[in-house]
């Protein structure tokens, strides 16, 4: 892992002084709360719906043991117990006192971490495949890149004030997990003749206007990173509207000026720009990757692993959904699910963070990962060693079989602490995995993402959910949209409306018929819900979404 040098630590150490001059300046009432705003929002604090929000960055999702022991420290001392796992590999804190925040910076610098550029109109955390490092079809582990742009985009003079936020994803591996084309910047590590560079996307993302971004290289050498990405950033502070914040995003830029003219603009851009990059970068960019350097494994004797997956079906289920095969036969990539049914997907508390902790100290390398599912990840686990893992995990309440299946739900916070939210969307999630809790039907309706938004914002990325819900206000009434056939995936796709919303007791049932619909439609249980949308269309499930239309078509 990287670690902070001289330069890191006083960074965020003048940061933590400054926002403490400026909390105490708020708190005596010399700036009001308008004046105060930009200032916390810098550092990553919102005034959410019924209290403050700190947003902590979690660079590429990627923590050691003594980091998260320090989040659960700060959720038992500042907050009421517990955190939020953010789909931008963050964590959220939602209910800390202002005076306390100043301290809380302090205490995340102590294990060199921070809130710098989770929230404004700068370039964000840049998220990573939480495989990163261990996955088998990886060409190149994307972190040591991401690191490189973290470091170019933070504090950058130029970029502090863009048009609207700016996000940016790397992903080395052939399978996108790291949701590439829904990005302001989607990096995909390639080769090209021997050589390693980036296939370069933009102007993808969510949002009110869902779009998939576009190619603008298909083959960037690996030198050139740096110098392409800050044409394309330039560019867009340039272009970008500043009139309308709903058409702010490099989406709508790069869709109003065509791509082939905002590709001739970065070009040129670039060209200007580039022979100021000499190879510093270079320099940096390599002692970067040492710093990502594969751990020194232990070989372990599995007969442990055999005889309990032969033995033990609890733990079978467990391996078969949340153990994914790691570039070493001999280890394994463990997802720790953080959606037990009934629970607020996403949330952990104090208590289960520090056995994770523990986890990654004992087992892991001293290595966990966020995902943008909001999962964690181990990605280095012995086989040998999954069985005591385990045992660990259903201790803590964490042992929930269900990676990739119906009850591993994506959902934003929704009416329940956002601001900006017009419905609910933890309670529909928590109310769909109970009730395929109940109906035992997970497994047999396989793999399966599901992803709710409580407005048009997408936090939730319903839009790339095979099944995505849309929560809006309707006259005041909570009112849930259907979409079908997104995919975050290198195939990614913009699901389609089904057509009218649902109320908020309705919604669960509509999901019932549409997947009860699929288990009847599909051609044999290796074809996905998403297979069987692919070929049959959206006609089969309308049918099941909406039978009363049904009958009166029919009369």
């Amino acid at each position: 892992m990287y670690q902070y040098n001289d330069f890191d630590e006083a960074f965020v150490r003048e940061r933590v002084a400054q926002f403490s001059a400026q909390v105490q300046r708020r708190i005596d009432g010399s700036l009001t709360e308008d004046e105060f705003k930009p200032l916390r929002l810098m550092n990553g604090l919102y005034l959410q719906l019924h209290a403050y929000m700190l947003r902590v960055a979690v660079p590429y999702g990627t923590l050691n043991g003594r980091q998260m022991r320090q989040l659960a420290h700060i959720a038992r001392t500042y907050d009421k117990g517990y955190g939020h796992f953010t789909t931008r590999q963050n964590i959220q804190f939602n209910w800390p006192k202002l005076k306390d925040v100043p301290q809380i910076l302090s205490d995340l610098a102590d294990v060199e971490m921070h809130a710098i550029q989770t929230s404004g109109n700068t370039i964000r955390n840049v998220t990573a495949d939480h495989f990163a490092g261990a996955a088998k079809d990886e060409i190149a582990d994307p972190r040591p890149y991401a690191e490189l742009l973290r470091q170019w985009s933070t504090d950058h003079p130029e970029f502090q004030f863009l048009p609207r936020k700016f996000k940016i994803a790397v992903s080395g591996s052939t399978h996108d997990r790291a949701v590439v084309r829904a990005h302001d910047i989607g990096l995909e590590i390639v080769e090209k003749d021997g050589e390693r560079g980036f296939r370069v996307l933009i102007g993808g993302g969510l949002g009110r206007t869902p779009i998939i971004g576009k190619v603008a290289r298909e083959f960037l050498p690996e030198a050139d990173l740096l110098p392409y990405c800050e044409a394309i950033v330039s560019v867009y502070n340039l272009l970008g509207r500043r009139d309308n914040k709903y058409k702010a995003r490099i989406k709508i830029t790069v869709h109003e000026t065509g791509l082939e003219e905002i590709s001739r603009m970065i070009e040129e851009r670039f060209s200007q720009i580039r022979p100021a990059f000499t190879g510093v970068d270079q320099q940096l960019l390599g002692q970067i990757k040492d710093a990502f350097s594969a751990p020194d494994y232990v070989a372990k004797d599995d007969d442990a692993f055999q005889i309990a997956y032969d033995n033990d079906p609890l733990f079978r289920a467990w391996v078969d959904t949340n153990v994914t095969d790691h570039v070493r036969d001999d280890h394994a990539i463990v997802s720790i699910s953080i959606k037990t049914p009934g629970q607020t997907p996403g949330d952990a508390t104090a208590e289960q963070m520090v056995a994770m902790a523990e986890l990654a100290e004992s087992f892991g390398y001293d290595e966990l990962r966020i995902s943008h599912e909001q999962n964690v990840i181990l990605p280095h686990v012995a086989r040998a060693d999954l069985p005591e893992v385990h045992a660990a995990l259903r201790d803590v309440g964490l042992a929930a079989a269900n990676i990739g299946l119906i009850s591993d739900i994506i959902a934003c916070p929704g009416m329940d602490y956002c601001a900006l939210a017009t419905a609910r969307s933890i309670p529909v999630a928590q109310d769909i995995a109970l009730r395929f809790e109940e109906l035992k039907l997970a497994h047999d309706i396989g793999p399966l993402k599901i992803k709710i938004s409580g407005c048009i914002n997408a936090c939730g990325h319903h839009h790339v959910g095979h099944i995505g819900i849309l929560g809006l206000d309707r006259a005041g009434v909570e009112n849930y949209q259907i979409t079908l056939g997104g995919d975050g995936t290198e195939d990614a796709a913009i699901g389609t409306r089904t057509g009218p919303g649902f109320a908020y007791d309705e919604i669960v049932p509509a999901i019932e018929r549409l997947l009860l619909a699929y288990l009847d439609l599909r051609e044999g249980e290796d074809e996905t819900f998403l297979q069987a949308y692919r070929r049959v269309g959206m006609e089969p499930f309308k049918a099941a979404l909406y039978p009363e239309k049904e009958k009166v078509d029919a009369a």
